[in-house]
């Protein structure tokens, strides 16, 4: 999306979630439009929440077995704006949220924008690159290491620092 219609899709959202609720409150009515906007706040909040769990159990798993979760986290996330726009009042958004708890709509978008994600993590000196899920070629690679003896590095502190010690020493 270009910058240049973020604006216009700024104005244009809000309007659209009032011509939503003039539309469904006049076709069932005030009581049954206020029930459905309370009605899928507290779906919103129940979904959040259980799916938000499977998903940390995922990733937990995942960490286990030594891979990046980065499929489960962008997978969490879609589950993070889906509760958050259920959780919000309005149409419109109620729609794109339900949408995004389809296990088939976060696949199809994760195909579209999976291979334009990078993971990159590190585990203790060791660095790990996956592209879309994958280990890179590069894997494994670790950062230049540099050995110094105790003379060859000293710490000259700050004497005005909050953290140093009495008298200007670090403690």
């Amino acid at each position: 999306m270009r910058f240049s219609l973020v604006p216009l899709f700024l104005v244009a959202w809000p309007l659209a979630e009032i011509a939503g609720f003039v539309l469904v409150g006049r076709a069932i009515g005030l009581w049954a439009t206020l029930g459905l906007v309370i009605g899928t706040a507290i779906l919103g909040a129940v979904l959040l929440r259980t799916q938000g769990m499977h998903m940390l159990r995922q990733v937990s798993t995942e960490g286990r077995e030594g891979r990046m979760p980065g499929r489960a986290l962008i997978d969490g996330a879609m589950i993070v704006v889906a509760g958050i726009l259920l959780l919000l009042p309005g149409f419109l958004t109620d729609i794109v949220g339900l949408a995004l708890f389809i296990p088939f709509v976060r696949n199809l978008i994760w195909s579209l924008v999976g291979r334009r994600i990078v993971v990159v993590g590190s585990s203790n000196s060791t660095r790990y690159r996956y592209e879309s899920g994958k280990p890179s070629p590069n894997d494994r690679k670790s950062g230049p290491v540099v050995d110094l003896d105790e003379e060859d590095f000293h710490r000259n502190p700050n004497p005005s620092s909050p953290w140093a010690g009495p008298k200007g020493k670090e403690p």
